[in-house]
């Protein structure tokens, strides 16, 4: 069981970029969803499931600036603070100015504002394992295997629809090796590198997996129609990946092994 595959989204609900290797905080790799849009009225975050086009957009990190379509804005870590809000998480952000503002509500044909996380957030999760997280949705990473895919890949094929691509699930960490699909939600710690990861959830699924990553359109009903007939979660909704956190800090790199220290009964 390896690393395969390893994918930061500097803002969230925009794409991604894969990484041959990342440092790993306790909110997650480095830089991932540290970021977020909001709408520029309210300070409520924008997602896919209401601005699909948001999956088009793919900004980077580079050195000390968010590069995307060709601009780079220089990322401002410290300020003043303004509220934002993540489903029911009220806190704050850091303002990233007006040509950043400007750039994405172009792009999104809407008034937005750019937000980073205050360099003091401490922002509790929930799950089996506690930590904390920057603005991702609850926890620090998405751990996904290429088994679970290939399984998922084949029932969407037997009912005469197309396979969909890893990166409909948007994971962090992509693993290899296991044969049997969904083997990562029975992992309860890990060690990845020199990174310890918790069990903290199954990942339930929204509509966001129906979003074309690549045009940022709706391209539905797979695959949450096939997943709805044999992953269904006992509270709602469909599960595909494990949300972990981070238990120990350090590095992981595409290619390193994975140490299961414990499973689920």
């Amino acid at each position: 069981m390896i690393v395969s595959g390893l994918v930061v989204y500097p803002v969230k609900g925009c794409g991604g970029y894969s990484v041959t290797s990342s440092a790993v905080d306790l909110t997650g790799l480095r830089g991932d969803r540290m970021m977020m849009l909001v709408d520029a009225a309210d300070g409520v975050f924008l997602s896919q499931r209401k601005v699909p086009a948001m999956a088009a957009l793919r900004p980077s990190l580079v050195d000390s600036a968010l590069v995307v379509g060709g601009e780079s804005f220089p990322v401002v870590v410290d300020g003043p603070r303004v509220p934002v809000v993540v489903h029911t998480w009220h806190g704050s952000g850091i303002d990233q100015g007006d040509a950043a503002a400007q750039y994405f509500s172009d792009a999104l044909g809407k008034p937005v504002r750019l937000v980073r996380t205050p360099p003091d957030l401490h922002r509790e999760t929930t799950g089996e394992t506690p930590g904390v997280v920057g603005y991702a949705d609850g926890n620090a990473l998405l751990l996904v295997s290429l088994s679970s895919l290939d399984g998922l890949n084949e029932r969407i094929l037997e009912r005469g629809g197309d396979p969909v691509p890893m990166n409909r699930f948007r994971p962090n960490v992509i693993v290899s090796g296991w044969p049997e699909p969904h083997t990562e939600d029975r992992v309860r710690r890990a060690v990845i590198g020199d990174v310890e990861l918790g069990y903290a959830k199954d990942c339930v699924r929204c509509a966001v997996p129906m979003v074309d990553q690549e045009t940022g359109l709706k391209d539905g009903p797979e695959p949450i129609r096939s997943l709805a007939t044999y992953r269904r979660d006992p509270d709602g909704g469909v599960t595909f990946g494990m949300k972990a956190q981070v238990v120990r800090t350090g590095t992981i790199a595409v290619g390193d092994k994975i140490d299961v220290l414990e499973w689920s009964s």
